[in-house]
């Protein structure tokens, strides 16, 4: 199989179809004259030819991929089409077909985080549909077909040819109280309730079946557990009828731990991973059927399954197969060989790798490099091929700061991690004497982690004169169990203490300007900023998005997924009441002093924007500069890019008031001292460019 590489761009996208072609892009957009001198400014103040527009245009994202036959599927979010996900297939001649466009937006909502919303069967594609979350069939040459009640929502399915359906995890919201998990199966051609498997349990996921369809494997786990804390995998046998005889617990029942991603070798042996010995390593059942271990390493190659469909591994043969894996933070893909355990790292020039299949000429991933490189990729011999790439990021490579991956101490001599960025920019330096303002940012979960992959944000701070620290705090994956536990109890405790501790490692290193340190983070990560900035007065400004402040309001209204998080992180509820109120922000503002720019969407069902108004005004009564933007079409999760790019130039604005430096773009600039009751709104700023 052949593949064109080149960049595709979509130009158009309807209801039910959408329309690739090729281009090229624009790589002088911008662009300042290589014949320009190097011209001291001062940190902060630097041209850059990357807008917050450019930041937030520019978001093709490869979500979902799938071989079905020698053709691939995969999902893509197009943020310059209002950031709908279609579908298309990539054919053997490298052609893109389009399958579902943006405007069908493929996306579920199970276990409210979704992932893998389609299966492709042959030349059909099912999907789900985020407005109705029905799972639809489409046929060539037919009218989509609805197979699922309302109500109900799927994920993670899988063909079950010999019996002409299909096998999904089923959420069932169509009754009172919590919804109802289950695996079901759905009869192709027509719509129905369909037939249930398995139920019984809190939660279900990743059904997986062999070869000769004979044998069905899944995981399961119950409150107070995520999927990243103790699982089951279940093994069972599949009658003529496709029914399962002898189902039984295979792994997680004895050993404890977080198994996931199980999948059948091709001549059907049982293989997972799990965290047994702190590390997600690959395991399988032996013919005996008891649990061995294949590879050991201080790796994981797996992550916390927030979403469905997560594959890390995929065989080439029996005795092969390729996995990626994290090792403090940095990613790699290599090919381990079963009989001999000898393994070659193939690719470590990747900040992400995810989506391991099987295809009929070899394995495929999707990966991310630090550079605006991403795309599909074929493992070819000992290295990899490009073999489809969404439209891209531009920016000339002259500017692209790359990370350094550092560790550090921090409370209780423990250790930290984090990716630090350079500010870098072509035309510019700092002047004499002086050092950057640090910018730290936090990701959200708090299960989740800073990734090396290319982030057009971290490139629009780091080409203005910013530094920039992208935190893995006590409680991010990919550096074990334990780590990742590490803030069970702690959270915001733990968290707090390790952004302060990585501030002030850096100062001590003489890389940052201890007077200008600035901390930033959205939804969890803003539950952070608001923990750091009262925790005592080492950063000296910090900005928050759909900031979580209030941990009790959040404890009894989150959905089912995360009902019993909490009791990890912080405690049960509501038998340590007063903990939750001790580590919410909103009742600790009496010693929040520093500059404070908030963001809020009116219709957040998580955070109410009422929180981010108690905020402020506090903050006013006291006189504390402090800046509040309302975005009245915007609620906790996605944000519009047009809205995102706001926030970002007002975040711009907000740190050249605070730390005395001139932005050179035409941003506005945040009133930090407003009248009690008034807002810094979005559509005020308009005016300001």
């Amino acid at each position: 199989m052949k593949y064109r590489n080149g960049l595709l761009c979509l130009l158009a996208a309807s209801a039910w179809s959408l329309w690739l072609w090729g281009c090229e892009p624009s790589s002088s957009r911008g662009l300042i004259s290589e014949q320009e001198p190097v011209r001291a400014a001062a940190y902060g103040s630097w041209a850059s030819p990357l807008s917050a527009a450019d930041v937030y245009r520019q978001t093709d994202q490869l979500l979902t991929l799938q071989s079905v036959g020698n053709r691939l599927y995969f999902s893509q979010s197009y943020g310059e089409q209002g950031g709908g996900v279609g579908v298309g297939r990539l054919e053997p001649d490298g052609a893109v077909v389009p399958v579902v466009g943006a405007g069908f937006d493929a996306v579920s909502r199970i276990h409210e985080y979704g992932g893998a919303p389609f299966l492709a069967i042959g030349q059909t594609l099912f999907a789900t549909r985020r407005s109705d979350q029905l799972f639809y069939r489409f046929a060539p040459n037919q009218p989509p077909l609805a197979l699922t009640p309302n109500g109900t929502r799927h994920g993670d399915c899988i063909a079950y040819p010999k019996g002409s359906r299909i096998i999904c995890v089923r959420e069932d919201h169509r009754q009172q109280g919590e919804a109802r998990a289950s695996l079901v199966t759905i009869n192709l051609n027509f719509p129905g309730e369909g037939d249930t498997l398995v139920d019984g349990h809190d939660f279900i996921s990743s059904p997986t079946i062999n070869a000769d369809n004979s044998q069905l494997a899944w995981l399961t786990w119950e409150h107070p557990n995520m999927p990243w804390d103790n699982t089951q995998l279940w093994l069972a046998d599949l009658d003529r009828k496709g029914q399962l005889q002898n189902a039984r617990v295979v792994a997680g029942n004895i050993r404890k731990g977080a198994v996931t991603q199980p999948l059948f070798s091709p001549a059907g042996t049982l293989y997972f991973i799990a965290d047994f010995d702190n590390w997600w390593n690959l395991y399988r059942l032996n013919p005996n059927g008891q649990v061995q271990q294949v590879l050991r390493r201080p790796a994981d190659f797996a992550v916390p399954a927030w979403r469905m469909g997560s594959h890390n591994f995929a065989f080439e043969s029996e005795n092969q197969l390729i996995a990626a894996y994290l090792h403090n933070g940095e990613a790699s893909l290599v090919r381990i060989t079963l009989d001999s355990g000898s393994v070659e790292k193939l690719a470590v020039d990747f900040g992400e790798i995810s989506q391991v299949v099987k295809g009929h000429d070899g394995v495929y991933f999707i990966g991310a490099k630090e550079t605006p490189e991403k795309g599909i990729y074929r493992v070819a011999g000992r290295g990899v091929e490009l073999v489809y790439t969404p439209q891209l990021a531009s920016l000339d490579p002259r500017y692209v700061s790359r990370a350094q991956n550092i560790n550090f101490r921090t409370s209780g001599d423990q250790w930290a991690w984090g990716y630090f960025y350079w500010p870098r920019n072509p035309h510019f330096q700092g002047l004499p004497d002086t050092r950057p303002p640090l910018l730290v940012t936090l990701h959200g979960g708090p299960t989740a982690k800073a990734s090396l992959a290319f982030r057009s944000d971290i490139q629009f701070w780091t080409s203005r004169g910013f530094a920039v620290l992208d935190l893995n705090y006590r409680g991010s994956s990919g550096f074990g169990r334990a780590y990742r536990q590490s803030l069970y109890g702690n959270w915001g405790k733990a968290d707090v203490e390790d952004a302060v501790y990585a501030a002030k490692h850096l100062v001590d290193k003489g890389w940052v300007d201890d007077e200008r340190l600035a901390i930033s983070g959205v939804s969890a990560g803003g539950a952070t900023v608001l923990g750091a900035l009262a925790y005592d007065d080492t950063f000296k400004a910090g900005a928050a998005r759909g900031a979580i402040s209030d941990l009790e309001s959040l404890a009894q209204e989150t959905h089912k997924f995360e009902s019993h998080y909490l009791d990890k992180l912080i405690g049960p509820w509501p038998q340590a009441r007063e903990v939750y109120h001790n580590r919410s922000p909103l009742y600790r503002l009496d010693k929040l002093a520093e500059p404070l720019l908030l963001a809020q969407g009116q219709h957040d069902n998580v955070v109410a924007p009422t929180q981010a108004r108690a905020i402020r005004d506090s903050l006013l009564a006291r006189h504390v500069p402090v800046a509040l933007l309302e975005f009245p079409d915007e609620a906790h999760g996605q944000w519009k890019p047009d809205n995102l790019a706001r926030v970002l130039e007002n975040e711009l604005g907000f740190y050249g008031k605070v730390f005395g430096f001139t932005p050179a773009d035409q941003v506005p600039v945040p009133d930090l001292m407003p009248m009690p009751g008034s807002v810094v709104s979005p559509a005020a700023d308009a005016g300001s460019h």
